[in-house]
């Protein structure tokens, strides 16, 4: 085994350019066409080894700037990244037992993906930590078995993921897009708004690429990357959520390129046309009675970094 004795991994959010959703399949999960964006807002996770712990068992701490954020972190074996070391450690002889450290700064349970980022830093942590040298391939096979949207942030930049979220292929995207995040009060459960949807579309068609989406990106052009956002699930994050109507009118109001629940929600994202014109966004959004802060943020930008 190698002398390192922590490992801390950078990995960004994530928001949805396009989420289709077709209908339920047989093994529970739907037919996904998911366009992902990797942001500039960056989670840290921190791998330590523990040698007085059984190999793959974690014990996990957090801090950040959102108090009520990581009052909903969960710091037990439910945690993505601490499946993801146990996951892991069965594929490995020099695993150890670890202590994992997240830094967050992504939202949680704000449809931006960020217990799935952590997962995919945890991976990416744990095989520097253990030198177990497991192939890109298969550490993108182990973190779709964790999740569906924990193989994109191994990836970061621009991606099509489909099945399940979890087959990616990337999408070239010249220059770099501002964002604005308006976050909510609370978080929704993944599994509440896709049971809300499968209420509202019970004929929901198969999903497909939006051609139109994937040429703005190709060109850099985000008036009309702007005009293409979509997203299946929205309808279903407002009807839990209604108070969330109110903040994307009032971003375009504001002259938001576009704007679009990210995900399953809470958050909503608007893009914006230059780093200028998004920080004046942020500005007219918060103090919303459904926005309890704003983030800016750009993209796209690398997947998982070990710093």
């Amino acid at each position: 085994m190698n002398a390192t004795t922590s490992v801390t991994v950078r990995v960004p959010a994530k928001v949805n350019l396009q989420l289709a959703v077709g209908p339920a399949r047989g093994d529970g999960y739907h037919g996904l066409v998911n366009v992902f964006h990797a942001v500039s807002l960056f989670d840290e996770v921190t791998v330590s080894a523990r040698t007085d712990l059984p190999p793959g068992q974690a014990v996990l701490s957090a801090d950040g700037e959102r108090p009520d954020h990581l009052a909903r972190v969960p710091l037990d074996e439910g945690n993505l990244a601490a499946r993801a070391a146990a996951l892991l450690a069965r594929h490995t002889p020099r695993a150890t037992g670890v202590h994992i450290h997240l830094r967050k700064a992504i939202p949680v349970a704000g449809g931006m993906a960020g217990g799935s980022a952590d997962a995919a830093a945890a991976l990416v942590a744990c095989d520097a930590l253990w030198d177990s040298g497991v192939p890109r391939e298969q550490l993108l096979e182990l973190a779709a078995d964790l999740g569906s949207d924990v193989p994109f942030p191994l990836l970061g930049h621009t991606a099509v993921g489909t099945g399940r979220g979890e087959l990616l292929t990337p999408l070239p995207t010249p220059g770099t897009f501002h964002w604005v995040f308006a976050l909510a009060e609370g978080g929704l459960s993944t599994a509440a708004v896709f049971a809300e949807y499968d209420r509202l579309r019970p004929d929901a068609p198969e999903p497909r690429l939006d051609h139109d989406l994937a040429a703005a990106l190709a060109a850099g052009d985000p008036r009309r990357l702007g005009t293409a956002l979509t997203n299946d699930l929205q309808p279903a994050a407002l009807s839990l959520r209604p108070g969330l109507a109110s903040v994307l009118d009032a971003g375009r109001a504001a002259g938001a390129l576009g704007a679009v629940v990210s995900g399953s929600g809470p958050t909503c994202a608007f893009l914006a046309g230059s780093a200028e014109h998004a920080r004046g966004l942020a500005a007219a959004l918060r103090g919303l009675d459904e926005c309890a802060d704003t983030v800016t943020a750009h993209g796209p930008v690398p997947g998982a970094t070990v710093l």
